[in-house]
């Protein structure tokens, strides 16, 4: 092989090593859950926590934007607790709480249809992490059954904060 061929696969291998590692900076909360084909303990809490404070991030900036408003400022008090419930976790299993990098992750909607849309994607996104923790199969066993209550918990909370955000969408 030459050496200009040579060069030009190493670009190309070089660039391609780039972009995987550029991309998996983009996953982060449901969106790293859902990558994940077989995620530890460890992986679910950690993307738990930072959907968590995802949600509490889109949240809070959309109440900014459009002002302080149900359902957004009761389910923001909602995502308090649920982080302070994963924390309680990850004390349990002696983890580091991760720290809130949300707002690298966020898009403000621009209106207040797109507003509630976004609540209602955001809810649905997490209720389908909770239910993927759910099925696997590390959660089966009695070792996690905390875990496994947890993750109901998150999940069911996830339902009915859906409910609020539909309910809201069918006033347009």
């Amino acid at each position: 092989m030459n050496r200009t061929v040579r060069i030009l696969i190493f670009a190309l291998l070089v660039s391609s090593t780039l972009l995987s590692a550029g991309a998996a900076e983009f996953l982060y909360g449901n969106a790293a859950a859902k990558a994940s084909s077989s995620p530890t303990v460890q992986d679910m809490l950690l993307y738990a926590s930072q959907d968590e404070y995802l949600a509490r991030g889109e949240y809070a900036a959309i109440m900014s934007k459009f002002g302080t408003a149900r359902p957004f400022s009761n389910i923001i008090k909602a995502e308090e607790y649920h982080l302070s419930l994963l924390k309680n976790a990850f004390t349990t299993y002696k983890l580091q709480f991760p720290i809130d990098e949300s707002t690298r992750y966020l898009l403000l909607p621009a209106t207040t249809l797109e507003a509630f849309k976004t609540g209602v994607q955001a809810e649905v996104d997490n209720i389908a992490m909770y239910d993927k923790f759910l099925a696997s199969p590390l959660l089966q066993g009695t070792q996690y059954t905390d875990l496994k209550t947890l993750f109901t918990t998150l999940r069911n909370a996830s339902e009915n904060h859906l409910r609020a955000f539909q309910n809201q969408l069918a006033k347009f």
